[in-house]
């Protein structure tokens, strides 16, 4: 499982600029490049981020230890 790393506010953003760069593929100037949007978007609605695991980030609150 993966361990969330991604804090509400990034995960908006990733969703927010995930959708519009996958909307180039559809709308605007039909570009393949608009597939790169599906990184963003996949990170943002799964709430982890390989990148942040890697580098030791994570803009998530801490969750209190039982």
């Amino acid at each position: 499982m993966l361990r969330k790393n991604e804090g509400t506010m990034d995960r908006i953003a990733r969703v927010a600029l995930g959708a519009g760069l996958l909307s180039l593929v559809f709308v605007g100037p039909h570009t393949a490049w608009g597939y790169v949007g599906l990184i963003p978007l996949a990170t943002g609605l799964i709430g982890s981020c390989p990148a942040y695991r890697l580098l030791g980030l994570s803009t998530c609150p801490l969750q209190k230890s039982r």
